[in-house]
């Protein structure tokens, strides 16, 4: 497996927590997007990208100048998935809509883009994070479904290791 980094934005510590479960079952470090600089890119293959959904289904504060950084970034030829923390029952019309800020961030950076999940698992009216009928990562909605956290994160990892 090529260098691979898990970086989170967090204002709650939700998403945070996640992502360090996601590193441990990785086998790499996970960095707050607070300290994400450009050496930080250039020196991993992979990025795995967090962030929790706020307001109208925009990213963590912390991303905006973390999504800054991945654009001056030569991310071609990189690896990136993808995760986002939301609340489907409250924000069910913008479901992990951070997340789906992080896929238009990247998506035309000449990385590749895996870990897609099927919707079909959860309940919610709409999310920017849904592209050709699957979200562009993995959703999480550790507020009313934690019962399920740990089980869609490992069916995750399972997915997406083999393109790490």
């Amino acid at each position: 497996m090529n260098k691979t980094i898990v970086i989170y934005g967090s204002s709650t510590g939700t998403c945070e927590s996640i992502a360090e479960k996601i590193a441990q079952k990785l086998g790499c470090e996970a960095l707050n997007v607070q300290e994400l600089t450009a050496d930080v890119i250039s020196e991993n293959q992979n990025l795995i990208l967090g962030t929790s959904t706020w307001g109208a289904g925009e990213l963590q504060d912390d991303w905006y100048d973390g999504v800054s950084t991945l654009k001056s970034a030569n991310l071609n030829g990189k690896t990136i998935a993808l995760f986002g923390c939301g609340d489907a029952e409250s924000y069910g019309d913008t479901f992990v809509g951070g997340m789906g800020e992080l896929y238009d961030a990247v998506k035309d950076s000449g990385a590749r883009i895996v870990g897609s999940v099927d919707t079909s698992d959860y309940t919610f009216d709409d999310s920017t994070a849904v592209v050709g009928g699957k979200f562009v990562g993995l959703p999480l909605d550790d507020v009313n479904e934690d019962n399920k956290t740990d089980s869609r994160i490992d069916a995750w990892v399972a997915q997406i290791s083999p393109n790490l």
